[in-house]
Protein backbone atom coordinates (compact mmCIF):
# COMPACT_ATOMS: atom_id res chain seq x y z
CA UNK A 1 0.00 0.00 0.00
CA UNK A 2 3.48 2.15 0.29
CA UNK A 3 2.69 5.11 -1.57
CA UNK A 4 -1.46 4.56 -2.27
CA UNK A 5 -3.95 6.84 -0.88
CA UNK A 6 -5.27 5.17 2.54
CA UNK A 7 -7.50 7.79 3.53
CA UNK A 8 -8.98 11.19 2.15
CA UNK A 9 -10.68 14.02 4.40
CA UNK A 10 -12.71 15.98 1.98
CA UNK A 11 -14.00 19.46 3.04
CA UNK A 12 -14.29 17.99 6.51
CA UNK A 13 -16.69 19.87 8.96
CA UNK A 14 -17.21 19.63 12.24
CA UNK A 15 -19.73 22.00 14.25
CA UNK A 16 -20.98 21.64 18.37
CA UNK A 17 -23.99 23.69 18.18
CA UNK A 18 -23.55 27.42 16.83
CA UNK A 19 -19.45 26.65 17.13
CA UNK A 20 -18.06 25.68 14.16
CA UNK A 21 -14.82 23.62 15.15
CA UNK A 22 -13.48 22.32 11.58
CA UNK A 23 -13.87 23.72 8.65
CA UNK A 24 -12.96 22.81 5.59
CA UNK A 25 -10.51 20.42 6.13
CA UNK A 26 -8.84 18.55 3.15
CA UNK A 27 -5.68 15.86 3.05
CA UNK A 28 -4.69 12.78 2.21
CA UNK A 29 -3.09 9.92 3.59
CA UNK A 30 -0.92 7.56 1.82
CA UNK A 31 1.05 4.25 2.61
CA UNK A 32 4.04 4.82 5.00
CA UNK A 33 3.14 8.62 5.60
CA UNK A 34 3.95 9.71 9.04
CA UNK A 35 1.94 13.20 9.00
CA UNK A 36 2.30 15.27 12.72
CA UNK A 37 -0.51 17.89 13.13
CA UNK A 38 0.39 20.59 15.23
CA UNK A 39 -1.54 23.69 16.24
CA UNK A 40 -2.33 25.80 19.44
CA UNK A 41 -4.46 24.05 22.08
CA UNK A 42 -8.31 24.36 20.53
CA UNK A 43 -7.32 24.56 17.13
CA UNK A 44 -9.44 20.96 16.42
CA UNK A 45 -6.59 19.14 15.95
CA UNK A 46 -8.24 16.60 18.61
CA UNK A 47 -11.56 16.95 17.10
CA UNK A 48 -10.17 15.78 13.87
CA UNK A 49 -8.72 12.43 14.77
CA UNK A 50 -11.97 12.14 16.87
CA UNK A 51 -13.61 12.53 13.41
CA UNK A 52 -11.82 10.49 11.30
CA UNK A 53 -12.19 7.92 13.92
CA UNK A 54 -15.97 8.18 14.18
CA UNK A 55 -15.77 9.09 17.73
CA UNK A 56 -17.77 12.20 16.57
CA UNK A 57 -19.43 12.80 13.80
CA UNK A 58 -18.70 14.63 11.41
CA UNK A 59 -21.04 17.84 10.24
CA UNK A 60 -20.13 17.79 6.40
CA UNK A 61 -17.74 16.65 4.12
CA UNK A 62 -16.62 12.93 3.22
CA UNK A 63 -14.19 10.21 5.14
CA UNK A 64 -12.49 7.86 2.59
CA UNK A 65 -11.13 5.07 3.11
CA UNK A 66 -9.74 2.77 0.70
CA UNK A 67 -12.24 4.26 -1.84
CA UNK A 68 -15.07 3.99 0.60
CA UNK A 69 -17.05 7.05 2.25
CA UNK A 70 -17.34 5.52 5.67
CA UNK A 71 -20.08 7.74 6.75
CA UNK A 72 -22.70 6.14 4.19
CA UNK A 73 -25.12 4.24 6.73
CA UNK A 74 -24.40 1.30 5.37
CA UNK A 75 -20.26 1.40 6.26
CA UNK A 76 -19.39 -1.10 8.85
CA UNK A 77 -17.94 1.00 11.28
CA UNK A 78 -16.16 -1.95 13.73
CA UNK A 79 -14.50 -3.53 10.45
CA UNK A 80 -13.46 0.55 9.54
CA UNK A 81 -12.05 0.82 13.06
CA UNK A 82 -10.31 -2.19 13.57
CA UNK A 83 -8.12 -0.58 10.37
CA UNK A 84 -7.60 2.35 11.52
CA UNK A 85 -6.24 2.35 15.34
CA UNK A 86 -5.68 5.19 18.31
CA UNK A 87 -3.73 5.97 20.81
CA UNK A 88 -5.22 8.34 23.42
CA UNK A 89 -3.55 10.84 25.49
CA UNK A 90 -4.95 9.36 28.71
CA UNK A 91 -4.07 5.61 27.59
CA UNK A 92 -7.62 4.47 27.83
CA UNK A 93 -6.63 0.83 29.32
CA UNK A 94 -9.12 -1.76 31.21
CA UNK A 95 -7.55 -1.27 34.89
CA UNK A 96 -8.76 -4.54 36.11
CA UNK A 97 -6.89 -6.69 33.09
CA UNK A 98 -3.23 -7.35 32.75
CA UNK A 99 -1.55 -5.71 29.94
CA UNK A 100 -1.37 -8.75 28.45
CA UNK A 101 -5.07 -9.01 28.52
CA UNK A 102 -5.58 -5.40 27.60
CA UNK A 103 -3.80 -6.25 24.25
CA UNK A 104 -5.53 -9.62 23.34
CA UNK A 105 -9.15 -8.21 24.23
CA UNK A 106 -9.93 -7.15 20.76
CA UNK A 107 -8.24 -9.43 19.03
CA UNK A 108 -10.39 -12.16 20.67
CA UNK A 109 -13.65 -9.71 20.54
CA UNK A 110 -13.11 -8.04 17.32
CA UNK A 111 -10.68 -9.74 15.42
CA UNK A 112 -12.11 -13.11 17.20
CA UNK A 113 -8.90 -14.88 16.92
CA UNK A 114 -8.54 -18.25 19.04
CA UNK A 115 -7.06 -17.53 22.74
CA UNK A 116 -3.39 -18.91 21.60
CA UNK A 117 -2.90 -16.85 18.11
CA UNK A 118 -4.21 -13.81 20.38
CA UNK A 119 -1.58 -14.09 22.31
CA UNK A 120 1.29 -14.78 20.28
CA UNK A 121 0.49 -11.77 18.46
CA UNK A 122 0.19 -9.55 21.93
CA UNK A 123 3.05 -10.93 23.24
CA UNK A 124 5.19 -9.67 19.55
CA UNK A 125 4.06 -6.29 19.87
CA UNK A 126 4.61 -6.15 23.75
CA UNK A 127 7.88 -7.05 23.14
CA UNK A 128 7.99 -4.68 20.17
CA UNK A 129 7.52 -1.91 22.60
CA UNK A 130 10.05 -3.46 24.84
CA UNK A 131 6.88 -4.45 27.45
CA UNK A 132 7.41 -7.95 27.65
CA UNK A 133 8.65 -7.66 31.43
CA UNK A 134 5.55 -6.29 32.43
CA UNK A 135 2.93 -8.54 30.66
CA UNK A 136 1.56 -9.63 33.83
CA UNK A 137 1.00 -6.07 35.58
CA UNK A 138 -1.97 -4.20 35.57
CA UNK A 139 -1.94 -0.53 34.98
CA UNK A 140 -1.92 0.59 38.24
CA UNK A 141 1.28 -0.84 38.68
CA UNK A 142 3.17 0.75 35.32
CA UNK A 143 4.52 4.22 34.71
CA UNK A 144 2.65 6.74 32.46
CA UNK A 145 5.54 5.91 29.82
CA UNK A 146 4.71 2.27 30.00
CA UNK A 147 1.28 2.34 29.68
CA UNK A 148 0.85 4.30 26.72
CA UNK A 149 3.49 1.86 25.29
CA UNK A 150 1.37 -0.83 26.21
CA UNK A 151 -1.62 1.04 24.63
CA UNK A 152 0.93 1.04 21.57
CA UNK A 153 1.50 -2.29 21.53
CA UNK A 154 -2.53 -3.07 21.73
CA UNK A 155 -3.51 -0.62 18.80
CA UNK A 156 -0.33 -2.65 16.25
CA UNK A 157 -1.62 -5.99 17.47
CA UNK A 158 -4.97 -5.02 15.53
CA UNK A 159 -2.84 -4.67 12.51
CA UNK A 160 -4.27 -1.53 11.63
CA UNK A 161 -3.70 -0.19 8.24
CA UNK A 162 -3.38 3.63 10.00
CA UNK A 163 -2.84 4.59 13.69
CA UNK A 164 -4.10 7.84 14.80
CA UNK A 165 -2.03 9.46 17.91
CA UNK A 166 -3.97 12.42 19.90
CA UNK A 167 -1.66 13.77 21.74
CA UNK A 168 0.19 10.62 23.11
CA UNK A 169 2.55 12.26 25.28
CA UNK A 170 0.89 15.19 26.73
CA UNK A 171 0.07 13.46 29.94
CA UNK A 172 2.97 12.26 30.35
CA UNK A 173 5.89 13.46 33.34
CA UNK A 174 8.88 14.99 31.33
CA UNK A 175 11.41 11.84 32.01
CA UNK A 176 8.69 9.52 30.45
CA UNK A 177 8.16 11.39 27.06
CA UNK A 178 11.22 10.08 25.26
CA UNK A 179 10.62 6.13 25.72
CA UNK A 180 7.39 6.90 24.15
CA UNK A 181 8.65 9.22 21.03
CA UNK A 182 11.15 6.51 20.76
CA UNK A 183 8.92 3.64 20.28
CA UNK A 184 6.70 6.09 18.10
CA UNK A 185 10.22 6.72 15.76
CA UNK A 186 11.10 3.03 15.06
CA UNK A 187 7.57 2.63 13.89
CA UNK A 188 8.09 5.18 11.85
CA UNK A 189 11.01 3.72 10.40
CA UNK A 190 9.57 0.63 9.51
CA UNK A 191 6.82 2.21 7.63
CA UNK A 192 3.61 2.30 9.77
CA UNK A 193 1.28 4.92 8.36
CA UNK A 194 0.85 7.03 10.93
CA UNK A 195 -1.37 10.64 11.88
CA UNK A 196 0.21 12.62 14.50
CA UNK A 197 -1.25 15.27 16.76
CA UNK A 198 1.23 16.69 18.91
CA UNK A 199 3.05 18.90 20.92
CA UNK A 200 6.57 17.87 20.41
CA UNK A 201 7.98 20.15 17.75
CA UNK A 202 11.41 18.46 17.39
CA UNK A 203 10.07 14.72 16.60
CA UNK A 204 7.41 16.69 14.08
CA UNK A 205 10.51 18.44 12.63
CA UNK A 206 12.45 14.90 12.32
CA UNK A 207 10.40 12.39 11.86
CA UNK A 208 7.58 13.14 9.84
CA UNK A 209 7.20 13.10 6.16
CA UNK A 210 4.22 16.31 5.87
CA UNK A 211 3.35 18.60 9.17
CA UNK A 212 -0.09 19.80 8.44
CA UNK A 213 -0.49 23.39 10.79
CA UNK A 214 -3.91 23.98 12.00
CA UNK A 215 -5.18 27.35 13.88
CA UNK A 216 -8.94 28.17 14.44
CA UNK A 217 -10.73 24.92 12.66
CA UNK A 218 -8.43 24.89 9.44
CA UNK A 219 -5.92 24.23 8.06
CA UNK A 220 -3.42 26.88 7.80
CA UNK A 221 -0.14 25.22 5.91
CA UNK A 222 0.88 22.67 5.17
CA UNK A 223 4.54 21.03 3.59
CA UNK A 224 7.48 19.15 3.99
CA UNK A 225 9.06 19.40 7.53
CA UNK A 226 11.78 21.21 6.54
CA UNK A 227 9.78 23.88 4.47
CA UNK A 228 7.38 24.50 7.26
CA UNK A 229 9.85 24.29 10.18
CA UNK A 230 12.92 26.31 8.32
CA UNK A 231 10.58 28.83 5.83
CA UNK A 232 7.01 28.94 7.04
CA UNK A 233 5.15 30.98 4.40
CA UNK A 234 1.85 31.88 6.62
CA UNK A 235 2.62 34.61 9.71
CA UNK A 236 0.18 32.34 11.78
CA UNK A 237 2.82 29.55 11.60
CA UNK A 238 5.37 31.87 12.32
CA UNK A 239 4.14 33.30 15.70
CA UNK A 240 3.15 30.01 16.35
CA UNK A 241 6.61 28.24 15.48
CA UNK A 242 8.09 31.29 17.54
CA UNK A 243 6.38 30.47 20.54
CA UNK A 244 6.68 27.42 20.71
CA UNK A 245 10.76 26.44 19.80
CA UNK A 246 11.53 29.17 21.77
CA UNK A 247 9.07 29.63 24.90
Amino acid sequence: MHGQSILEIRHLGKKFGDNTVLRDIDFSVAGGDVICIIGASGSGKSTLLRCINLLETPTDGQVMFQGHDIMEKHANIPAYRAKVGMVFQSFNLFNNMTALSNCTVGLRKVLKLDEKTAKERALHYLDKVEMSPYINARPKQLSGGQKQRVAIARALAMEPEILLFDEPTSALDPQMVGEVLSVMRTLAEEGLTMLIVTHEMAFARDVSSHVIYMNNGVICEEGMPDQIFAAPRKQETKDFLSRFMHG
